[in-house]
């Protein structure tokens, strides 16, 4: 019988992802379909751009309305891609929600994205899980951003 790979823990062990900081996120479509939009064209500087789909439409106003939820979340940059989000979280000291009980995590702020926008679309869109990497640096946040 052919064993299967064992998953690695996407996350950085012992590292508290509540902490106030940078946070580079990416979430995917499951499959990599290419549901959130299309490239087409080019803007005015000359490079092609996403024009976003119905559902792509969705995730940009989800992401625009996340630091309305929570004090101290920012969403500092962010695109959308054809199948998967790109976005630099900002996490600031007194975060979480009112009345939170635990303070707010970068995989809770990606898990209420990815609900809420399922549950608008009426299906399952998004890959489990998502990429992340700390910004430790201003000089790794400009190459970044």
């Amino acid at each position: 019988m052919k064993e299967f790979p064992t998953r690695k823990h996407p996350r950085l062990k012992a590292f508290d992802y509540s902490q106030s900081g940078a946070y580079f996120i990416t979430f995917c479509v499951k499959d990599r379909h290419e549901m959130l939009g299309k490239l087409v064209g080019r803007d005015a500087l000359g490079a092609p751009y996403v024009e976003l789909s119905e559902y792509g439409v969705v995730v940009d106003n989800e992401i625009r309305n996340t630091p309305l939820f929570y004090t101290g979340v920012a969403i500092d940059k962010y695109i959308i891609m054809p199948n998967h989000v790109h976005m630099i979280v900002i996490l600031q000291k007194n975060y979480g929600a009112p009345r939170a009980s635990r303070p707010t995590t970068i995989s809770t702020i990606l898990a209420i994205i990815k609900r809420k926008t399922n549950k608008e679309f009426g299906f399952d869109l998004w890959q489990t899980s998502f990429h992340d990497h700390i910004i430790r640096s201003e000089e790794e946040y400009q190459m970044i951003w």
